[in-house]
């Protein structure tokens, strides 16, 4: 699987979470490396990169500045599923390694 040039938005998200339905996520991969700039509601810019296994798993790290002005950062899994026409949705576990230390989910999907 490969993500290069691919745009997500969150469709649903742990209250904990700063993504929201205007969020966009948009991958770059190289290879089984795979990195993405976001930005949204809450968030004014973010970072993640990653690495992509044989079956489009990702493990991931993120960093992002919100709109409180605080660095955050934090680790994530994500499942790719294949929906129907091909679209794929991401269904992420995550944990923020700063602040709370808390960990969610979140369903992202293709657009």
């Amino acid at each position: 699987m490969n993500y290069n040039n691919k745009k997500f938005r969150p469709i649903e998200s742990s209250a904990n979470g700063e993504t929201t339905e205007d969020t966009v996520f948009e991958y770059i991969q190289t290879g089984y490396v795979i990195t993405c700039t976001y930005s949204g509601e809450h968030i004014v810019i973010g970072h993640l990169i990653g690495l992509v296994d044989a079956d489009g798993n990702i493990d991931m790290r993120y960093h992002q500045v919100n709109t409180k002005r605080d660095l955050v950062t934090g680790v994530c899994s994500s499942k790719p599923e294949i929906r129907e026409g091909g679209k794929i949705r991401l269904h992420e576990q995550w944990q923020w390694t700063s602040g709370d230390k808390s960990h969610g989910h979140s369903i992202l999907e293709e657009f």
